[in-house]
């Protein structure tokens, strides 16, 4: 691992090459019907909205369903027509579909803010955009330019006051200003990935995820283009970046997930071209990462491309996404998260789990299955690290991103 701090270029240029990733996993079943039978339409607003209503979401505590959002692409053959509007049941994990957010395209990402009243999507298209939707009435509340290509990943600062995003087709992260009523404002900066150069097989960068650190400080940029991890400090007033360090992989590694122990000393990186995973200290007062020697994913060396990495909230195990192998590779997390033992994979269900994500309380896992068209679920044995299939896969068209709230 080598890791040093490196100026990387603030440009509005846009860049290519980013329809691998969209279209690699929408080869098979894009006729996958939607069960989400209904269309819900949304009006545009991009007016600052004081007193929005409470947002349709049960505390966590709640009895009965909650929602579930879920991410597609608008301009693909079988996609779907926006997000995706579900739910689900906390206990059996049942997903019931409910409708169709129209009027966002290709949000093949999505997140909520941290007060829950906002949901934010990408638009992943040549001219890159992310949108704020309000819950409570599913209004959009308007649409921002990344100023990048093919935006494929996005999350908002602890604080509630910065929505970062990763633009895979330019290789470039920026940050948009969050005001009160969960819009978004103008963008803060852009950096784009230009050293180092491009890894092996590779024609330039692309940056895959922007998230922010344990310690709150520090921005954490993956760029599979690169074979980099950069290191940025977000000013807290201004909302621009100052690079603070690069880690980095083993050349054409292809690093595209990161996830935090929740320790905050450690994360565990998944890297999609070799078909590998590493554990990565972490120091949270220079924001720095050392990457660690590659460790196997359970793919048995056969085609694969793992997506991302989910960790426990008692940092006991640690879960990964594999594409090709179709399969939940299950981690122990043993010294303090200091390493990682495979225990083996189970069987995802479907074809292409491009995503997978936790419901809040921890209890069930969802897995986006892009080239089957389906949403599968698994019950979580927190104490002994088990997946047990929670009912039949749900059918939703070019499923990329499962968000349950």
């Amino acid at each position: 691992m080598e890791t040093q701090s490196r100026a990387s270029s603030r440009s509005r240029e846009r860049g290519g090459g980013w329809t691998r990733r969209r279209f690699a996993g929408a080869v098979a079943g894009t006729a996958a019907l939607t069960a989400c039978a209904a269309r819900v339409t949304a009006p545009a607003d991009t007016r600052a909205t004081r007193g929005a209503p409470e947002p349709a979401v049960p505390s966590r505590g709640a009895p009965g369903p909650r929602p579930l959002y879920l991410g597609t692409y608008t301009s693909v053959a079988g996609g779907g027509t926006g997000i995706g509007i579900a739910s689900y049941d906390p206990r059996s994990g049942r997903i019931t579909g409910a409708g169709t957010l129209t009027g966002v395209s290709d949000p093949s990402y999505l997140a909520v803010h941290p007060d829950g009243r906002t949901l934010y999507a990408v638009a992943e298209r040549q001219d890159g955009a992310v949108t704020a939707v309000r819950l409570a009435d599913r209004r959009v509340l308007g649409t921002r330019s990344t100023g990048g290509a093919g935006p494929c990943h996005l999350s908002v600062h602890p604080t509630g006051r910065w929505l970062l995003s990763a633009d895979y087709g330019s290789g470039s992260v920026s940050v948009h200003p969050i005001d009160a009523s969960g819009a978004l404002g103008e963008r803060t900066d852009r950096v784009t990935h230009t050293s180092p150069p491009p890894g092996p097989g590779q024609q330039g960068p692309h940056a895959h995820q922007f998230v922010t650190g344990p310690d709150g400080r520090h921005m954490l940029a993956v760029d599979l283009g690169t074979d980099t991890v950069y290191t940025y400090h977000l000013d807290p007033v201004r909302g621009t970046l100052t690079e603070a360090g690069q880690a980095h992989t083993r050349p054409g590694a292809g690093p595209r997930h990161l996830a935090f122990h929740p320790g905050g000393r450690y994360a565990y990186l998944a890297n999609e071209v070799d078909d590998t995973v590493a554990v990565c200290a972490y120091d949270p007062r220079s924001g720095r990462l050392d990457i660690g020697a590659p460790q196997p994913t359970g793919s048995d060396g056969g085609t694969n491309y793992p997506a991302q990495f989910l960790v426990t909230a008692n940092g006991r195990f640690a879960f990964l996404a594999n594409r090709g192998h179709n399969s939940l590779a299950r981690y122990a997390v043993e010294s303090a998260g200091a390493r990682l033992r495979l225990l083996g994979t189970v069987p995802v269900g479907g074809d292409f789990p491009r995503q997978i994500a936790f419901s809040p309380d921890g209890r069930l896992l969802f897995a986006a299955n892009q080239r089957s068209g389906t949403v599968t679920v698994f019950h979580v044995d927190a104490a002994g690290g088990r997946l047990t299939p929670a009912g039949e896969p749900f059918a939703s068209p070019v499923a990329v991103c499962a968000l349950p709230l």
